[in-house]
């Protein structure tokens, strides 16, 4: 994170433990970088996306020249300039807004699963299928995957009070919007973060379990 500049960021490796680890390091530090060194040059959708096109640029270069080719990551950020947020995803990590009592996903996974729901070829419903398991870790945008990469966008206007969840595959595989409800408690963020991740270990959690709340407090005039 940085949050001198409002920018706060998860990225989950992919193509090994080693070559994953580089790959989410590298992609986080590039946007952090490139998002700061643009501040004030640009608006903020237009440096958000300079900066996850400078982060794939690195990780694909970088996985070219360790040999690493299948190495990637998926990456969600979200920047905060006064009381817009603004939610830019590559992959399947997500993030959430609780607003008016209600969590509500901002971002739509880049997954072959979702892919299927969105073709009608399934139901959101049965997802969850036995035999689909097989398919649930695969993702059809990465960080690093490919030469561009096309990010989605998603812009809210924020009001005072709105936790904003940030979340790895590692918790989303097990826990949801009802969950969080139960777990998250605003007022605390970091027992919060506790919670979610002890709960999804509790359910078989095997992977990356990460996680990132905030909480938007609107400045007094």
């Amino acid at each position: 994170m940085d949050a001198d500049h409002g920018l706060y960021v998860i990225c989950d490796g992919m193509g090994g433990a080693a070559a994953g680890e580089v790959a989410s390091h590298l992609a986080c530090s590039t946007l952090i970088d490139v998002f700061a060194e643009h501040f004030g040059q640009l608006n903020t959708e237009d440096r958000l996306a300079l900066s996850i096109r400078a982060s794939n640029a690195a990780v694909r270069l970088a996985g070219e020249q360790t040999g690493q080719h299948g190495m990637g990551t998926t990456l969600v950020a979200a920047a905060v300039a006064d009381n817009h947020l603004l939610v830019g995803n590559v992959g399947d990590s997500r993030a959430y807004l609780l607003q008016h009592d209600a969590w509500e996903q901002l971002t739509s996974d880049h997954s072959y699963i979702n892919e299927l729901i969105h073709q009608g070829s399934i139901r959101a419903e049965d997802s969850d299928a036995p035999e689909l398991a097989r398919f649930g870790s695969i993702i059809t945008r990465a960080i690093g995957a490919a030469e561009d990469v096309q990010p989605d966008f998603f812009s809210v206007e924020l009001h005072d009070g709105d936790t904003v969840l940030l979340a790895s595959d590692g918790l989303t595989r097990y826990l949801d919007a009802p969950d969080f409800v139960r777990l998250i408690d605003p007022d605390d963020l970091e027992a919060s973060c506790e919670r979610l991740i002890d709960a999804a270990k509790k359910l078989g959690g095997i992977d990356n379990i990460t996680c990132l709340l905030l909480r938007y407090i609107e400045h007094a005039e």
